[in-house]
């Protein structure tokens, strides 16, 4: 024997608004929804009047409704929507997809009163309650529509005050081609991007985000995806974003707000702007509160990331000042976008300038007066060789900011050489020491490499500029690599250890601790013969070079810097007695 389920009302709202929905608000959008789809059956030209006074609040509209046995088969049949079709709810042009509307009234309401009538028929007015009863009779309607009532629940009367319904009538409902009043007064005010006129139209674009999203924009970008039967506005950030939140849209369906802060409109790229779009085409979900992720969806999104791709041109192209003032806030953005798109990376070669160690410049700039974009992977390296290289006449970009390795590796497809500044190949630009000075040294040398060889490195002696510069430490990046391996390799458990052993190959390459004889101290170092003063003095020049160089320090160096900075300290503080 088949059975019907029972349906319990109060636990059904207690889904809606806990779990569903957002906020108690949107009971207001429900049934502005379901008015403009009811006037917009009957020819989209009838009125909605939405009263408030604190205990009661009512809509009104003038559009189709419903018959007895409509209020039957569509007030009294929770999830029952099929039979939509019959009035064109279900149709394109409609609002309304999911039949759960009048069920959001019981959010905020303890009972909604539906007093209704359609052309031809009586009115009927049907009652229900919260705890899931209702009662229909007929009513008394002089026109054709429909009249919606609700009473607050207890601790829901802050929903009907008229100042919150005025403003939610008009956050949810001011786009709408119907005029909408609350209390007599407008709440419609059209779309923002409607002047024909360009100068008028972006004044008032300008004009909506400072009302509604509280900035003035760098700039305005009109969009428009006929596909997705999409128009708005693209506002450009005039403040730095963070690449890490995630943008939120404010986003209209068919004129009615979905959204004040939906997510997966643009690309992530994209994060330098907020848009304020409206749709007839994308879906929503179920709560109508944020879209659907769909094909369509993935397809808007593309276009839109090409508009805004083109804005970038055009302005490179026409406003180059106000595209280095763009830069200056979002290059975050641009570089992001600039990975993977060599139209943007053209862009960033000619306008934006990097850091190197002769200047602030672009790299189409360093391209010209230096050829090969010869660039340190990170910051440190940077910092480290920046005035050695500078010294030697080797012009080094600084890639350590965000993207900038990447965006440099990548100008290639632009026909750039590129190299990365390998630290030890420096040291092959050096000068040798006169082989006769160095012949002198050999006792120094041999007892400097005895105490740095449990450091794993090894001694060069060479001379270079600038001469204040008394030591480095070179690393190159094959030795940086299996360091950083080894190291991990001691953090992690067995298992994972010896997987990280298949990659530590053997190898005779030693990071390097160079010299420079041109430094006035060091030649007074070279000049020891104690060697345990030798030794002191070359721990000594080993701790600063990985100071300088931004090395990282592991625990035998914070020994040593410890140990050779108190035994010279001791040799030279004269005991007492």
């Amino acid at each position: 024997m088949n059975r019907t389920f029972q349906v319990d009302l109060r636990g059904v709202v207690d889904l809606l608004s806990h779990h569903l929905y957002s906020s108690p608000r949107v009971y207001l959008r429900e049934l502005l929804q379901n008015a403009v789809d009811a006037t917009t059956a009957r020819g989209g030209s009838g009125d909605i009047a939405v009263t408030a006074d604190g205990a009661r609040l009512t809509v009104a509209d003038s559009g189709i409704g419903l018959t007895e046995a409509q209020v039957h088969e569509f007030l009294a049949t929770i999830g029952r929507s099929a039979k939509r079709d019959d009035l064109g709810f279900a149709r394109h042009e409609f609002l309304g997809q999911f039949g759960i509307g009048l069920l959001s009234a019981f959010v905020v309401a303890d009972e909604v009163t539906v007093l209704t009538r359609a052309e031809g028929a009586p009115a009927v007015e049907w009652v229900g309650r919260a705890d899931g009863t209702y009662r229909i009779r007929p009513g008394e309607r002089a026109g054709v529509g429909t009249t919606v009532t609700l009473s607050p629940l207890p601790g829901a009367e802050q929903w009907f005050a008229p100042a919150t319904v005025a403003e939610l009538v008009t956050a949810f409902g001011g786009m709408l081609p119907h005029a909408v009043t609350v209390n007599g007064v407008q709440a419609t005010t059209g779309v923002p991007w409607g002047h024909a006129d360009r100068d008028l139209r972006r004044a008032e674009l300008t004009g909506f985000a400072q009302d509604t999203l509280g900035f003035t924009p760098f700039d305005v970008v009109e969009l428009d995806v006929p596909e997705a039967g999409l128009t708005g506005v693209a506002y450009v950030l005039p403040f730095p974003a963070n690449p890490a939140d995630r943008a939120g849209h404010r986003v209209y369906l068919k004129r009615m707000l979905l959204a004040e802060s939906a997510e997966g409109l643009l690309p992530d790229w994209a994060f330098f702007a907020r848009c304020v779009i409206d749709s007839t085409e994308l879906r929503p979900t179920a709560s109508r509160e944020a879209l659907y992720a769909d094909s369509l969806l993935e397809e808007t999104r593309e276009a839109l990331g090409n508009q805004l791709r083109g804005w970038l041109v055009g302005l490179a192209r026409t406003e180059p000042e106000r595209l280095s003032r763009f830069l200056g806030i979002h290059h975050l953005g641009v570089k992001a976008l600039a990975l993977h798109d060599d139209d943007m990376l053209a862009l960033v070669d000619q306008w934006w300038p990097m850091e190197t160690n002769v200047g602030r410049m672009t790299t189409a700039d360093f391209r010209h007066r230096h050829g090969t974009l010869r660039y340190t992977a990170t910051a440190d390296d940077f910092r480290q060789l920046a005035g050695v290289a500078a010294a030697q006449d080797v012009a080094v970009i600084n890639g350590g900011y965000t993207y900038d390795s990447e965006l440099i590796e990548r100008m290639a497809v632009l026909g750039a050489t590129v190299e990365r500044l390998d630290p030890t190949e420096l040291a092959t630009r050096f000068d040798a020491v006169d082989p006769a000075v160095e012949l002198g040294l050999r006792p120094f040398l041999a007892a400097a490499q005895r105490a740095v060889d449990r450091l794993g490195c090894e001694v060069v002696l060479r001379s270079f500029e600038p001469e204040s510069l008394a030591v480095l430490y070179l690393v190159d990046r094959e030795t940086a690599f299996r360091g950083e391996l080894r190291a991990t390799r001691e953090r992690a458990d067995e298992l994972w250890a010896g997987v990280l052993s298949a990659f530590d190959k053997p190898t005779d390459d030693r990071p390097q601790l160079v010299l420079n004889h041109r430094n006035a101290l060091v030649r007074r170092v070279c000049a020891l013969r104690d060697p345990a003063m030798v030794a002191l003095a070359v721990e000594a020049l080993y701790g600063q070079a990985l100071l300088l160089g931004y090395h990282p320090i592991r625990p035998a160096d914070a020994a040593l810097l410890n140990r050779s900075f108190l035994g010279l300290l001791d040799q030279a503080v004269p005991q007492e007695g």
